[in-house]
């Protein structure tokens, strides 16, 4: 006779039946705003603060990019879990070679007028002509020459 049970008779919880099952530890846990957030392998802190606060593992090196300024820190941590920070300041640069032309943004442009162009090509054509006078000449005296 079952006294105020109510389950089926035989019938037992599945905790009885299944006992909790041990979970390995994955490391220790990090609260959720104690640590900057990571895109793209690329971690982000907040001024040299930030990154004096960044924990690293023991013999290991991280790189922390200051989201206010143009610093690159390098965090490490030697065997005894000692850190220490080098401070880095990039800046981007025109990767040109030296011997490439100056853009003509940067450089002065004289313009040619219609007029200016028409009047060479005159002067060209009258040079023609003289050369091309010149030429029938020397082969006229060529020709008296040879008689």
């Amino acid at each position: 006779m079952a006294y105020n049970n109510p389950f089926p008779i035989g019938y037992q919880p599945a905790q009885m039946y299944y006992p909790q099952q041990y979970q390995p530890s994955t490391g220790p846990t990090m609260p959720s705003g104690a640590f900057s957030q990571q895109s793209g392998g690329i971690i982000w802190v907040q001024g040299e603060s930030g990154a004096k606060s960044y924990l690293v593992a023991p013999n290991s090196t991280v790189q922390l990019w200051d989201s206010e300024s143009q610093t690159i820190y390098l965090k490490s941590a030697d065997a005894s879990g000692m850190p220490s920070i080098k401070t880095l300041d990039y800046t981007i640069r025109d990767i040109r070679p030296a011997n490439a032309p100056v853009s003509p943004a940067n450089q002065r442009v004289d313009y040619v007028t219609r007029d200016e162009l028409k009047a060479l090509y005159g002067r060209l054509e009258a040079l023609q002509s003289e050369m091309e006078g010149l030429t029938a000449q020397n082969k006229l005296k060529g020709s008296a020459e040879n008689e």
